[in-house]
């Protein structure tokens, strides 16, 4: 294994002499995966999906296929391309979507806060909810399910409901989940069950992000 190494290491060494350059990934683009949406990869980079669709010329965002460049970042001068790999036209400067009022919340689960936003164990960019595997977990607002899946990494099972143009929210450390993508979901209905989150506990990871960033969940919790 050393010697594969000390190998590869030389070969690295040849190809820079020659002046052949390595490539080196643009921090603004994501290249996109197997599986992955709009929605999963703006969750990962703390984007606007609507902004990045736009920065993309996405529409809905639904045409994306493994191996398109997305741009996460806006389009520098009128003469840029879109960042998918797919011919498009020149990027088009887009009316801001208005902001939208939240919707009415109710707690996704019943039980104890352990890590408030901010905290750790876990992201830090939602609340902790103790409870018991196999609990039911509910839509804390009507919406549709925009991601169910275990595709981003730190949140094991999980499912992101979109509920207006401005707000989503996202349920983590499931232990199964119930809805499918593209289903629209009622304020109340179970969604999916609980599972065990950092530290091996059952716990529910729960946030809201408005326009992209995630916001301390209790501001829009009511009190209890």
């Amino acid at each position: 294994m050393r010697a594969r190494s000390v190998v590869i290491a030389c070969i690295a060494l040849v190809l820079t002499a020659c002046g052949i350059p390595r490539y080196v990934p643009d921090p603004n683009t994501h290249i996109v995966r197997s599986g992955e949406t709009l929605f999963s990869i703006a969750w990962r980079y703390d984007k606007d999906p609507q902004d990045v669709a736009r920065w993309n010329q996405l529409g809905n965002g639904s045409l994306i296929h493994p191996g398109d460049v997305i741009r996460l970042a806006p389009p520098s001068g009128s003469s840029s391309r879109s960042g998918s790999t797919s011919s498009r036209p020149p990027p088009k400067t887009l009316p801001k979507v208005p902001t939208q009022p939240p919707p009415p919340w109710r707690w996704p689960v019943s039980g104890k806060i352990s890590v408030e936003f901010g905290g750790k164990p876990g992201t830090g960019t939602g609340i902790l909810i103790d409870g018991k595997v196999g609990q039911p977990i509910v839509a804390a607002a009507s919406g549709r399910v925009v991601y169910a899946g275990s595709g981003l990494i730190g949140y094991g099972k999980l499912i992101i409901l979109k509920h207006n143009d401005t707000y989503l929210s996202a349920y983590g450390y499931n232990a199964s989940l119930l809805v499918k993508e593209d289903e629209t979901i009622k304020k109340g209905q179970r969604i999916a069950t609980m599972g065990e989150g950092p530290e091996r506990k059952a716990r529910l990871h729960f946030e809201i992000r408005r326009n992209g960033k995630p916001v301390n969940p209790r501001q829009y919790l009511p009190a209890r």
